[in-house]
C-alpha cells in the first residue's frame, strides 16, 4: 500500500504543478493584456499630443506669414506719412493768392511738384478721404469743431481743417473736420 501511495503522490504533484502553470499562464496573459491596454492608451495620448503640436505649429507659421504679408503690404506707411506733411505744406503754399508775377511763377512750380507727389501717392494706393457734404464717420473723420449752419443736416461735415487719407484699405490719417450740430 505504501507503494501505491508513493505513486499517487507524484501524480498529484504533477497535476498541482500543471494547475500552477495554467494559473501562471493566465496571469501572464492578464498582465500582457493590461500592458497592451496601457500602451494603447499611451499611444493614443501621444498621437493626440502630436496632432495638437502639429496644429499649433501650422497656426504659428500661418500667423507669421500673415504678419509678414501685412508688414510688406504697409511697408511704406511711415514714408507716406512724412510725404503727406510735405503735401500739406504745398497745399498751404498753393492757397496763397497774389498779383505778384514772381509769386505766381513760384506757385506754378509748386503746383507741378505737388501734382507729381499726388501721382506718386495715387500709384501707392493713397487716396484722399472725401469729406465735404458727407455725414461724419468716426472711422474716417476726427471732429475737432462743431458749428451750426442753417440748411445743413446734423452731423454733416461743413469744413475740412486737414485732409485725411487711406493707404490701401487702411485709414492712415483721419480727416480733421468741423461738423454741423
Amino acid at each position: 500500500m505504501e507503494e501505491e501511495k508513493i505513486v499517487e503522490e507524484p501524480i498529484e504533484v504533477v497535476e498541482e504543478v500543471k494547475e500552477e502553470k495554467k494559473e501562471t499562464k493566465k496571469e501572464k496573459k492578464n498582465k500582457e493584456k493590461e500592458l497592451i491596454e496601457a500602451l494603447n492608451i499611451k499611444i493614443k495620448e501621444l498621437e493626440d499630443k502630436n496632432i495638437r503640436v502639429t496644429a499649433e505649429m501650422i497656426n504659428t507659421v500661418r500667423r507669421k506669414e500673415e504678419e509678414n504679408s501685412r508688414m510688406m503690404k504697409y511697408a511704406s506707411e511711415g514714408l507716406i506719412m512724412e510725404i503727406l506733411q510735405v503735401v500739406d505744406n504745398f497745399e498751404r503754399a498753393l492757397s496763397v493768392t497774389s498779383d505778384n508775377k514772381d509769386i505766381q511763377n513760384y506757385q506754378k512750380g509748386f503746383k507741378m511738384i505737388y501734382d507729381n507727389l499726388i501721382n506718386i501717392l495715387n500709384k501707392e494706393e493713397v487716396k484722399e478721404i472725401e469729406c465735404m457734404g458727407h455725414e461724419f464717420d468716426a472711422n474716417l473723420h476726427q471732429a475737432v469743431m462743431t458749428d451750426h449752419v442753417e440748411g445743413k443736416k446734423d452731423n454733416e461735415i461743413i469744413e475740412v481743417l486737414q485732409k485725411g487719407y487711406t493707404y490701401k484699405d487702411k485709414v492712415i490719417r483721419p480727416a480733421m473736420v468741423k461738423v454741423n450740430q
